[in-house]
């Protein structure tokens, strides 16, 4: 009795998956296997992928990321094997659950699968609940590993944020202040270096508490970002001392620029309980428009000096070291 014609699957009418959908890429040459494979899954909470070839999986991978791979060994270009490889190949990606189908069931293939980067494998002809039992383990395993990246995600935010104004900390400003350094030396645009330091400080704490001083400093936190550009970056080194790295500004701009900032800050008035309060800072600036380049921490303590320039000469004011020459 001649076998019904089964209808071909076009990847192209995949519907995109909901928030609750697992996207599932099933590969293998059979559509016979694919429809088999198509109703064990039905109405779960799956978005199905289909390829006919290894290249084809590969091309839909690259596109879509799917959680779940299901590929059959035996396929007229790619192995499962190979798909497995170039699938594992690709550490950068998140962790992707691939289940092989196999016909062949000796141990020394089952191994080789595994060996190629399989997480599990399954024999034809196969039972469909065992399928779905096993989908269910890979799902559990997908999830395991989404939330470990999201806490590894927090864990690298809060290694490079200031947890009291959300600001960038030192380390985080390092890190991005190294690279811009470099980018200066290399194509000749200036580099500024600024700190910022609100002026007496400790009377706030010491009138309102750590409590109304950690308001103040997120305020001028939310202040310097809104003046900071995009481009640019500003962070908390500790305590009420700030630091700003502005580039692609000439040198007869900055002192304007960072005047901008420190009218600002002096505008504004401040609600700490019932209490008004007003509070300025000083200003240090050093810069860099040269081709040798200079460390960073060189940079801190030059812009160091003319803040404590700004404090010695009444506070409220904003200083600059000579720009280092070419």
């Amino acid at each position: 009795m001649p076998r019904p014609e089964l209808a071909e699957h076009d990847s192209s009418m995949t519907e995109a998956p909901t928030s609750q959908d697992l996207q599932v890429l099933v590969v293998d040459d059979s559509p016979v296997y694919r429809k088999l494979v198509e109703h064990a899954m039905e109405g779960g909470p799956y978005s199905l992928l289909f390829a006919k070839s290894g290249r084809e999986a590969l091309e839909l991978f690259a596109r879509y990321l799917p959680a779940i791979v299901i590929t059959d060994w035996m396929m007229p270009d790619l192995s499962g094997l190979e798909l497995c490889q170039r699938l594992r190949a690709d550490v950068h990606r998140g962790y992707t659950y691939i289940i092989l189908l196999t016909s062949i069931a000796e141990k020394d293939n089952v191994v080789k699968g595994l060996a190629a980067g399989a997480d599990d494998y399954l024999t034809k002809p196969f039972d469909p609940a065992e399928l779905l039992a096993r989908i269910g383990v890979g799902r559990r395993i997908i999830d395991l590993h989404r939330q470990i990246d999201a806490k590894n995600r927090l864990l690298e935010e809060m290694a490079h944020s200031d947890p009291l104004t959300g600001l960038p900390n030192r380390r985080a400003i390092e890190d991005w202040a190294a690279r811009q350094l470099r980018g200066a030396a290399r194509h000749g645009f200036p580099y500024w270096v600024v700190l910022a330091d609100l002026d007496s400080f400790k009377s706030i704490n010491d009138t309102y508490g750590h409590v109304g001083g950690d308001t103040l400093l997120q305020k001028f936190a939310e202040i310097l970002k809104t003046v900071i550009r995009a481009s640019d970056i500003c962070g908390r080194l500790g305590g009420d001392e700030f630091l700003l790295v502005i580039t692609h500004v000439e040198a007869e701009s900055i002192q304007r620029t960072v005047e901008r900032f420190r009218e600002k800050l002096a505008e504004q008035d401040f609600q700490i309980g019932d209490t008004k309060v007003t509070i300025t800072a000083s200003f240090g600036i050093a810069g860099f428009h040269g081709k040798e380049i200079l460390d960073f921490n060189t940079l801190v303590r030059r812009a160091d000096k003319a803040l404590y320039a700004a404090k010695r000469a009444g506070r409220n004011l904003v200083r600059i070291e000579p720009e280092q020459s070419l």
